[in-house]
């Protein structure tokens, strides 16, 4: 083949990539904001309930008789939310929908806690420390790892650890582009996994519970309920962004030329940890343990305090239902005393400044949380969302599809709506509603479910221009690389999405339906009326 041919494939190709990027940033833009989106699906939602209970459309309860919920006839029937009696739940639920709301309460206080933590410079020095502290031949698995367990605090991997990587990467002579591909990898693509509960297992929790009462009144799903599985995959996305850096993204972009940069790159410098750093770090470590060793008195002995008198640490247990209490205990006590030794924190108000800061960054949230909340309620009223997971489930019978293998399926569903819907709970709150009752009436429990949707949901977090962070992303790119434009960066990420997705979906598979291991304390793997 000759040269001429080869630059025509190769062009193609690249077109034909370039016209997919083009088209998923088309489709996302036509996309309303989540807000808007979800306004518009209430009002929908009050609309079709009207149409479908003019109709007659039902669906056979498939729970057995005498169970809580059941619909007294057998006959689960659509709710008119167009009547006067639906106008009137509507009016008088409205504000007790958003309150009641089990993420917004839950997500809050998580964060308050890291917001000392975050705002006292601890998180930072931290990460700076675990990345710029490894060995050279380390530094690559170093800032992916600390990328994942940069998602406890949210913006702090986005802000701070990937401009941070590709400076290193840059000081040790290596390409600045393959660290930051290697941290955006670690915070994004890994975004669900970590070895701390963070503020996203509370949130998708409390949208998961709600969905899983549609079958089952009594069913709770806790912030722990996929721990296990979320640990034992810091080490998957580890490992896979490691290999994927350095023996396919690292040798694709070649050395790296000073000329290519945007900006002087002679005062692009790293800051490495002071000792007072250093010193607050090791405190925080003690006050960290400390405040470990004062829960431990209330949970190891048999008549611990926060112990269930009669399942101990499992099912019910105040530790367990409380764990959010601790998500804010064990960040803000050693984040204060870290404050105290640098410097930054001196006293209350300082405190008070950090949670204030935090909390005036969530506005946007609270919002979007305020119209989640009435999608959710208006979907259970109806009924609509349980009818169709009773004849979606049907379906998936019909069909032979009660598998494990049905994960697959509904792994990269919720992988290529990310691609267009980029809010991790925007996406859970409207899909939760749907595939959770579905799927547990062919037997899988609530916790597994989600689990499988956190895997779609991270994986295709790198290559998506409607990820919140893309641009910023995009713009620390082009201090190192002039002309970089969506396509290259996607093009860099795509193969760390590729491999996130194979490697993650054996791993859930592995862990789940051969080991037969939950995946989390508590979290059964089937589900069982």
């Amino acid at each position: 083949m000759s040269s001429i041919e080869v630059n025509s494939h190769e062009n193609q190709n690249k077109g034909l990539f370039n016209r997919f990027l083009a088209t998923v940033e088309f489709l996302g833009n036509l996309l309303p904001h989540p807000i808007t989106l979800f306004a518009m699906f209430c009002v929908a939602i009050v609309i079709f309930s009207g149409i479908a209970d003019w109709m007659g459309v039902s669906a056979i309860d498939p729970r057995p008789e005498g169970a809580k919920g059941r619909a007294p006839d057998g006959v689960i029937e659509v709710v008119s939310l167009m009547s006067a009696e639906g106008l009137q739940r509507i009016v008088t639920g409205l504000v007790t929908n958003f309150t009641g709301f089990a993420p917004l309460g839950t997500v809050l206080v998580a964060l308050l806690g890291v917001s000392v933590a975050e705002h006292s410079g601890m998180l930072s020095a931290a990460m700076r420390g675990m990345v710029m502290g490894a060995p050279k031949r380390l530094v690559t698995f170093m800032v992916v790892f600390a990328a994942i367990l940069s998602n406890t605090a949210s913006e702090l991997g986005y802000v701070v650890l990937i401009p941070l990587a590709a400076m290193i990467f840059h000081s040790l002579g290596r390409h600045p582009l393959a660290g930051l591909a290697a941290a955006f990898a670690g915070v994004s693509g890994g975004y669900s996994a970590n070895l701390l509960l963070g503020t996203i297992d509370p949130l998708l929790a409390g949208i998961t519970t709600p969905a899983a009462q549609m079958i089952d009144p009594t069913y709770e799903v806790g912030p722990e309920a996929n721990y296990y599985f979320m640990a034992v995959s810091v080490i998957l996305i580890a490992f896979v962004g490691t290999w994927v850096t350095e023996k396919i993204v690292e040798p694709r972009l070649g050395k790296y030329n000073n000329d290519e940069a945007s900006i002087d790159l002679a005062d692009n410098k790293i800051d490495h940890l002071s000792d007072v750093e250093r010193k607050g770090l090791r405190y925080a470590g003690l006050a960290f343990l400390a405040t470990c060793a004062v829960l431990a008195t209330t949970i190891v002995p048999e008549n611990g305090i926060l112990r269930h008198p009669e399942t101990g640490l499992v099912a019910g247990s105040p530790f367990l239902k409380g764990i959010v209490v601790f998500i804010f205990v064990t960040f803000a006590i050693p984040g204060f005393v870290y404050g105290r030794v640098v410097g930054s924190m001196k006293n209350d108000r300082d405190i008070i400044d950090a949670m204030s800061k935090s909390m005036s960054s969530m506005g946007m949230y609270i919002v979007l949380v305020f119209f989640a909340a009435q999608f959710v309620a208006f979907f259970k009223w109806t009924n609509l969302g349980t009818i169709l997971a009773v004849k979606g489930a049907a379906m998936l019978t019909a069909l032979n599809l009660t598998g494990p293998e049905v994960f697959v399926l509904f792994i990269f569903m919720c992988a290529v709506v990310n691609l267009s819907l980029g809010s991790s709970s925007a996406q859970w709150a409207i899909t939760a509603p749907i595939f959770v009752p579905m799927l547990m009436l062919i037997g899988y429990a609530p916790e597994t479910i989600q689990a499988a949707y956190r895997i779609g949901d991270s994986v295709t977090n790198l290559i998506t221009p409607m990820m919140s962070y893309f641009g910023l992303i995009l713009a620390v790119a082009t201090k190192y690389k002039k002309d970089m434009g969506i396509g290259t960066l996607v093009a860099t990420m795509l193969p760390y999405s590729m491999f996130f997705f194979v490697g993650w979906v054996c791993l859930f598979y592995l862990w789940v339906f051969v080991l037969g291991m939950p995946v989390g304390p508590n979290s059964p793997i089937y589900y069982t009326p």
